[in-house]
């Protein structure tokens, strides 16, 4: 491995980086985006509960905006119940795009990386190729057997890019469907707590 970092010259350094960053990134991400962290069960069924029960005080509402994004979004609504329907829907919308701006947190830079690494790989391809055509001219091309090598060197470190980037890429793609999928299913729920505290719709024991 040390081999090949230093055969693809400096430019590996800061694709070895980017590698640890989208690593780190995607770790994060996955362990962050967990459907029950988001979105615990029966969450909003307790909340119905509780309406029904007159037993949504201030410290049980702190405690489901503490537990969970979806929790932030219910309470959205919940401190302004004694409003108009369409003064909670516009507090939901409003928190929900926080909740989402958080789940979006990092995937541009995991995009960033995936389109930069490939960039620095072709970049120390063609620094290596200009050292390759220096020796040319040196030596002349008397001894395929050294440029056949020059070249395999210079195109380690595009290899090397492409190999960061189309992982990052990849999860990317997948993590930011999870994130609109969850704020579909979180916008659903809430939509349905307003439509039940407002007595248009039934709640779920």
């Amino acid at each position: 491995m040390l081999e090949v970092l230093q055969a693809g010259g400096w430019l590996m350094l800061p694709i070895l980086a980017c590698s640890v960053a989208a690593m780190a990134i995607v770790l994060e991400r996955l362990w962050t985006l967990r459907r029950r962290r988001i979105m615990p069960d029966k969450l909003v069924n307790q909340v119905f509960q509780l309406h029904a029960r007159n037993q949504l005080t201030s410290e049980r509402i702190a405690e489901i905006r503490d537990g969970s994004p979806l929790g932030r979004m219910l309470t959205a609504g919940l401190v302004n119940r004694n409003h108009s329907r369409e003064v909670m829907k516009e507090a939901i919308n409003d928190t929900g795009r926080q909740v989402v701006a958080d789940m979006e947190r990092y995937l541009n830079t995991l995009a960033t990386i995936a389109s930069v690494t490939p960039l620095l790989g072709l970049l120390g391809t063609v620094f290596g190729m200009i050292d390759i055509f220096g020796v040319i001219m040196d030596a002349g091309v008397g001894n395929p057997g050294v440029l056949a090598g020059g070249i395999s060197k210079a195109l380690i470190t595009t290899a090397a890019g492409l190999s960061v980037a189309i992982p990052a890429l990849m999860f990317h793609r997948y993590l930011d469907s999870r994130v609109t999928k969850l704020t579909i299913a979180m916008e659903e729920q809430a939509l349905r707590l307003v439509e039940v505290i407002k007595g248009q719709r039934e709640g779920t024991a």
